[in-house]
């Protein structure tokens, strides 16, 4: 029996890698996907080997997590419940793709993960492979019969009688997922809603009240929907989010503390921090307030949750995710231009947008004097736009 485990080294697959061996004999190889975790890696194929995995994966994709995944998402404008910007979300289907890939390569019947039977990453690790694959198997053991422990406290019991290596303790139990967009916290001590996190749970972002007291200019260039620049040097996808990571953890940007509903309908407490992403989101609004027609903006924008809703619930390679995405790109074409953003104490201002294909006409919107636009138009504009609702209030009988 031959298994591709998503692996991070973290306590729940490093404890399943052990797992797999003990209860299946299973011939284990462990994948992970590189999207950004940095340090996080470190070491990864050593304790794999050290565990027993026969063959040990670590593939570095994040300039095709930027440029195919990222990029796309942020050109639709996607966000959650209107505050969660889908970083861990948006993640999974790119690392569905490439497990499916390995378990082809190698010949392997079976793909295995650590996500609960209580979250959200089970459904999208699964749908998006899927899609993929339609033959694939999935062994999942927090949903195994086989699988007899109960929480982490039991896998960090189970970790020191079999002495793999984990750096989590009961004291300090939640769990982290980081990459190029983000970095999540979960569970653990952050379980109560009511309590404020603990400090170290800020690992991108400064602290607000550290956070620098000058504010910092940036500017962003756009081609098409894409940002393809900062301060007018050009940056490879994955470096451009590594920079903006950086300018925005600096002043404290894109920490947020939420309370958001898991596909299966639990509600659950997230602490994220995404600075890039955060300035990124606000930089393409103000990018697209000038060049967008407004009923494009405004068909696209109700779409925005429908689309974000795919993401966030595993439908990335789903055939109505591929066909809106088609619609999205084709909205962007006008997109391109700079816009000019003020970093400071937490919050990303937009200060200045410009474009080659602005639709703002300082001529037709200034108050000063102009020989474009006729002021008396408005009156019959008025007058069409007021015709229904004349007739309605004629129609109307006063009551008794």
């Amino acid at each position: 029996m031959k298994v591709i485990l998503a692996y991070s080294g973290g306590l729940d697959t490093s404890c399943i890698l052990t797992w797999l061996q003990e209860k299946y004999n299973a011939e284990v190889i462990t994948y992970c996907a590189d999207v950004g975790q940095e340090e996080e890696l470190d070491g990864l194929h050593e304790k794999a080997k050290a565990c027993g995995a026969v063959k040990s994966y670590v593939e570095d994709l994040t300039e095709e997590f930027a440029k195919d995944y990222i990029f796309p998402m942020f050109q639709a404008n996607a966000i959650y419940e209107n505050m969660y910007l889908l970083g861990t979300s948006i993640a999974r289907p790119l690392i569905s793709k490439h497990l499916v890939e390995v378990a082809k390569k190698e010949g392997a019947e079976y793909i295995c993960h650590g996500a609960t039977g209580k979250g959200n990453d089970q459904i999208r690790f699964e749908l998006n492979a899927y899609a993929l694959n339609p033959n694939i198997k999935f062994i999942a053991p927090w949903r195994s019969s086989d699988w007899t422990f109960k929480s982490r406290t039991d896998l960090i019991n189970y970790a020191k009688q079999h002495n793999i290596p984990v750096n989590v303790t009961a004291k300090k139990p939640y769990s982290m997922d980081r990459n190029l967009l983000h970095i999540s916290f979960e569970g653990g001590v952050l379980e109560d809603p009511w309590c404020e996190s603990p400090e170290e749970c800020h690992v991108l972002t400064t602290p607000v009240e550290k956070a620098p007291d000058t504010p910092e200019y940036i500017t962003i260039s756009f081609e098409k929907g894409i940002p393809v620049a900062i301060n007018d040097q050009k940056l490879s996808p994955a470096n451009l989010m590594r920079e903006l990571n950086r300018l925005g953890g600096k002043h404290g940007i894109g920490r947020i503390d939420i309370v958001e509903t898991r596909f299966t309908g639990m509600k659950d407490r997230g602490v994220y921090e995404t600075p890039g992403g955060t300035i990124l989101f606000h930089a393409h609004r103000a990018m697209e307030s000038i060049t967008m027609d407004r009923e494009v903006m405004s068909l696209r924008d109700s779409l925005i949750d429908k689309y974000a809703n795919m993401i966030y619930n595993g439908f990335w390679f789903a055939p109505e995710r591929e066909t809106l995405q088609a619609l999205i790109t084709d909205s962007q074409k006008n997109v391109t231009g700079d816009v000019r953003c003020k970093l400071y104490k937490g919050n990303c201002f937009i200060v200045g947008r410009r474009s080659p294909y602005t639709l703002y006409d300082p001529q037709v919107v200034t108050f000063e004097a102009d020989d474009v636009y006729n002021q008396q138009d408005a009156t019959g504009f008025i007058k069409l736009n007021a015709l229904r609702l004349r007739i309605n209030a004629n129609a109307k009988k006063p009551q008794d």
